[in-house]
């Protein structure tokens, strides 16, 4: 996969990260991959769990030295991300696949699973692939929306979806490709190469200002600049929910017309894949 250089390696032997032009709280480098120690360091991740406000002090400096924030649960059954299965070296590059393919591939074959219940479940569309929604035009800020949408994940003491959530921070292009950049397998039940769904990322980030704010073990949750502002722009949006992770809808709303109104001027996505 296609990268720009890595920073990491630095915060080795300088961890305040003032040669990088940042001014760290502890933390630690991770490398360990499921294959084994990766070549240099995937993530860099704070000792302490974050706080509203972390987001903006770090991520803005992180940015211009070349790493981008999100934050990743570590008090979860599978432990911090050292402990989950990631698999760098069997991810492709994002720009590599057409995101439209992904979902038509995905459409498809998740018809096909739903064993002709398929019918009802994603009303009004039907097995062919109905394309993708159209852009909106940004009038919020993505990255104040993703600061907001990170604020609120640490300030809900009670939230238990990603328990004990850390600032970490990525060598990544963009957004989008951060799962592909870790070799996350979150979704690996669903697709087996994540970078193919940051494909898809990278086509949200463009079509509705999307940024990756959390990582879980298998758990995704997007800030939204731009969501869907009624039921027809939600129900266009849903069929691409339902494609990229069909779990919201078969072990959730239980319909894509139900899934869509809770999509209706909601700034952020969670995802799950069983």
């Amino acid at each position: 996969m296609a990268t720009l250089p890595n920073p990491l390696p630095r915060l080795a032997t300088e961890p305040s990260g003032r040669s990088v032009g940042l001014r760290l709280p502890p933390g630690r480098l991770i490398d360990e991959t499921r294959d084994g120690p990766h070549h240099e360091p995937l993530l860099w991740v704070a000792d302490k769990p974050a706080a509203p406000g972390t987001w903006t002090a770090l991520g803005a400096p992180a940015a211009r030295a070349g790493l981008l924030p999100v934050l990743v649960e570590t008090g979860g059954p599978q432990g911090a991300p050292d402990e989950w299965d990631l698999v760098p070296a069997h991810t492709s590059y994002p720009g590599d696949h057409d995101p439209e393919e992904v979902l038509a591939d995905h459409w498809e074959a998740d018809w096909a699973d739903a064993d002709g219940e398929s019918a009802g479940m994603l009303a009004p569309y039907a097995a062919d692939w109905p394309g993708t929604a159209p852009a909106k035009r940004l009038t919020v800020d993505p990255g104040t929306c993703a600061a907001r949408a990170a604020d609120e994940l640490t300030a809900d003491e009670r939230q238990s979806v990603f328990p004990e959530p850390r600032l970490a921070l990525v060598p990544a292009r963009r957004s989008a490709d951060i799962p592909a950049a870790l070799g996350w397998s979150g979704p690996v039940n669903h697709d087996g190469d994540v970078a193919r769904l940051c494909a898809v990322l990278r086509s949200w980030e463009d079509r509705f200002g999307i940024r990756v704010v959390a990582l879980g073990f298998d758990a995704l949750l997007l800030s939204v600049a731009a969501p869907p502002a009624d039921p027809a722009e939600a129900e266009a949006v849903a069929a691409e929910h339902f494609a990229f992770c069909p779990d919201n809808v078969m072990q959730g709303t239980g319909t894509l017309r139900a899934y869509a109104k809770e999509l209706v001027g909601e700034t952020t996505w969670f995802f799950w894949w069983d």
